[in-house]
């Protein structure tokens, strides 16, 4: 078979695919714009990602899959997530056409091997080996007949079943599988042997006619004299072997004389035997070394020749490995979809503000019982040990359909977690939950992004019945505590910071999710901003889902676009239930947990007086100490106001004093060699020395402007400031650096923290 350039079966494919798992669009907008929401949008929604946990679905995804390339995208949370609704929908086809493709037979896809480091070889000139050579012909077999099983499998199912198998087949529907390569690797090498056949040319099998011959004749005259030298004692018994690669026998050194004109190669370790090339056998060995030669020549010409050809195809071959990818994560959804008993969701994209009456039957969120897929492994196990107990795992996807939408929750698997019902209906924007701490408010609202996300990937959910999702370009939330002493980040600045950044980039398309929305303030002010925030969030986005303590922000529910809900709580037993009350509103409940923990009923008696207190109609009387408090702090503020100008006049005294004996003590200056004689020796003195510790910064720059004003001629000051937040360092920098009378000025060493030394002139 000639090796020439591969012929292609089908119509290449120019740009290969790989999936992507950035889950993110946003709306129209313009260019600059875009360009600048960008960057905040893709940070944003990897930190939602982050929350949310979605690694550890897709790490929980993983352990479904075939292939090394499958493992790798899943562990790594790559796998693709629609970018738009209609690659959501594809992506949920081809979950549902696995499921019913698992039906019909076990598929295990491990055959199918990551050979991009070897086309990347390839295409670097580097020549394979035999081994990498049948690999890549392993992996197009394996590919191929992946797409021949799944056409076999859609046509055993009669002719709806193509439609139902469509979207698995759709995906390796353009693929060139390189059927022309794979023969030529075929009809050259012997895998199973790592060999290459005599037939891969025309001179590599003359060659090894030729030396088999060379061969045989050589092989026939050393064992002829092999045999002479036994008979007469010069050996034990006939030794033929190789020497420095040529063919020779052992004779006794004493015996050496028999072998006249014959050359030794080499001797023995005692030195009583010598390995000896006969005369006779000379020019046979040295044919057999020449052609020896010419065969290793023509057979890196042959790999050279398939390395070639492997690197011509390498776009085909990435774009199969990114098809298989697809197909694997496909088999692994479904495989997931079984271990959690889930259910296809439905997507929905349109944004009706619910005034058409067709509309009014439908929900914007509809999801019954479902379970946050992170906790479902106490209940059913973890997948790993699923997967790893029954190797080929699909064949235990062979029920029917059915088992997937419909579980039994009895038992105990229905314990925990509990499931929770999810029902936002259509032109509602913002979703208010209230309730008790350890309630679940963040779990439910958690358990919703994860729906949100699983849907956009492809994946069934948790859940009974059909649920119903909407389909949200961004998903964005604020969970948790982002206080940050390197950023100088409180709770609340934390907080704040993120949901400004949410604001920035939220589309009308887009999910929000805030937990204790405007807590870690003052609870009026608290109050007060969280409310601004949802009125803004209303007209902005498709959906906000926020928890909270303030019983004000359910007011809001006057607002039709406005929801509320509630976690229910136990008064019997004192204990969250982990349910939402929709359309209702909840108490937090503190005394009653904080009863039930065990704390003392003096402590929850003086609790309840202090809520009697803060009851609505003690609120004025409460107004009015608040009234007071700041009318004092005023005038607190007032006297120090006064203090500090007061101080101000005399520094500005003193200053004019100085610069009028400045030129003097300039004068006196003169004549000195350097400036360090000026000084003197640098000494540290209490009467050189000003402590600004524990001072604000506008009382250190007094303290330390007087200190300067009053200060001879060349002298020093020792400056302490200390470490602390670095407000007072900062300036008393900014003082020496403009100060006219500072000649100027040394920071703190690695010998002097805290202390910056200055130079008066």
């Amino acid at each position: 078979m000639e090796l020439t350039t591969t012929r292609l079966l089908f119509t290449p494919y120019s740009s290969p695919r790989r999936p992507v798992a950035v889950p993110f669009t946003t709306t129209a907008c313009s260019s600059d714009s875009h360009s600048l929401r960008l960057p905040f949008a893709q940070t944003l929604q990897s930190e939602t990602l982050k929350t949310l946990e979605w690694s550890s679905v897709c790490k929980q995804l993983s352990s479904f899959t075939s292939t090394s390339m499958g493992l790798g995208v899943a562990r790594d949370a790559d796998i693709p997530i629609g970018k738009t609704p209609a690659e959501s929908r594809k992506l949920l086809d081809q979950t549902t056409a696995a499921v019913l493709a698992a039906e019909y037979r076990q598929w295990d896809l491990s055959g199918i091997e990551d050979v991009s480091a070897i086309v990347e070889s390839a295409r670097k000139g580097e020549l394979l080996t035999i081994g990498e050579i049948c690999t890549v012909r392993r992996m197009l077999s394996a590919s191929r007949k992946v797409g021949e099983e799944l056409e076999v499998a859609a046509a055993a199912g009669g002719r709806d079943s193509f439609g139902r198998y469509s979207p698995l087949l759709e995906i390796l529907y353009d693929c060139d599988f390189c059927m022309d390569l794979e023969r030529k690797i075929e009809y050259c090498v012997e895998c199973n042997l790592s060999i290459i056949l005599d037939r891969a040319s025309e001179d590599l099998e003359i060659i090894r006619s030729e030396r088999k011959s060379n061969m045989e004749e050589l092989d026939s005259l050393l064992k002829e004299v092999s045999g002479h030298v036994f008979r007469a004692g010069g050996i034990d018994r006939p030794l033929i072997t190789k020497r420095r690669s040529r063919m020779c026998v052992g004779i006794r050194a004493s015996h050496r004389y028999l072998l006249s004109g014959g050359l030794v190669l080499s001797v023995s370790s005692s030195g009583a035997t010598y390995f000896m090339e006969p005369k006779e056998a000379i020019e046979l060995n040295n044919m057999e070394v020449r052609l020896s030669n010419a065969e290793r020549d023509e057979e890196i010409a042959i790999l050279s020749l398939l390395t070639s050809e492997i690197a011509d195809a390498g776009i085909q071959i990435k774009h199969i490995l990114d098809r298989v990818i697809e197909i694997d994560l496909a088999f692994a959804r479904a495989s997931y979809a079984r271990w959690l008993n889930g259910v296809c969701p439905t997507l929905s994209s349109d944004h009706s503000d619910g005034s058409c009456a067709e509309a009014d039957h439908v929900r914007l969120v509809d999801i019954e019982s479902i379970r946050h897929p992170l906790l479902l492994e106490s209940s059913v196990g973890h997948p790993g040990d699923v997967a790893a107990s029954n190797s080929p795992h699909f064949a235990n996807l062979n029920n029917s359909m059915r088992g997937l939408t419909s579980s039994d929750y009895s038992g105990t698997s229905s314990d925990f977690p509990v499931p929770v019902d999810i029902k936002i209906e259509r032109g509602t924007k913002v979703v208010v939950i209230s309730g008790p701490n350890t309630g679940g408010k963040t779990a439910s609202m958690k358990t919703l992004g994860l729906a949100s996300l699983m849907s956009k990937a492809g994946m069934y959910l948790p859940a009974k019945d059909s649920p119903r999702v909407p389909w949200f370009d961004l998903i964005l939330a604020d969970i948790g505590d982002h206080q940050s002493l390197e950023q100088n980040l409180s709770t609340f600045s934390g907080h704040i910071s993120r949901i400004c950044k949410i604001l920035d980039v939220a589309s009308t398309e887009s999910l929000v999710l805030i937990d204790e929305i405007g807590s870690g303030t003052d609870p009026s002010e608290g109050v007060a901003l969280s409310v601004s925030i949802l009125q803004y969030l209303k007209n902005r986005i498709h959906l906000a889902v926020v928890t909270t303590h303030y019983a004000d922000l359910t007011l809001l529910k006057e607002d039709r676009r406005f929801e509320n809900a509630a976690m229910e709580f136990s008064l019997k037993t004192l204990q969250p239930t982990y349910r939402i009350l929709w359309g209702s509103t909840g108490d937090s409940n503190a005394l009653n947990i904080a009863k039930s923990i065990g704390f003392d009923g003096e402590i929850i008696e003086r609790a309840k007086e202090w809520v009697e207190r803060l009851r609505p109609e003690r609120q004025q009387e409460r107004k009015g100490f608040l009234y007071q408090s700041l009318l004092e702090e005023r005038d607190h503020l007032k006297a120090q106001a006064e203090k500090a100008a007061s101080l101000h006049v005399e520094v500005m005294n003193l200053y004019q004093e100085s610069q009028n004996n400045h030129e003097e003590l300039q004068n006196q200056a003169e004549g000195k060699k350097d400036e360090g004689s000026l000084y003197g020796p640098l000494l540290q003195t209490s009467k050189n020395t000003v402590d600004l510790r524990g001072m604000r910064v506008e009382e250190a720059a007094i303290e330390l402007d007087m200190a300067i004003s009053s200060r001879g001629s060349y002298s020093v000051i020792f400056i302490i400031h200390g470490m602390g937040t670095g407000a007072v360092k900062e300036r008393v920098l900014e003082i020496l650096k403009n100060h006219p009378r500072v000649a100027k000025y040394e920071q703190e060493s690695s010998l002097n923290y805290g202390c910056t030394v200055a130079y008066i002139s």
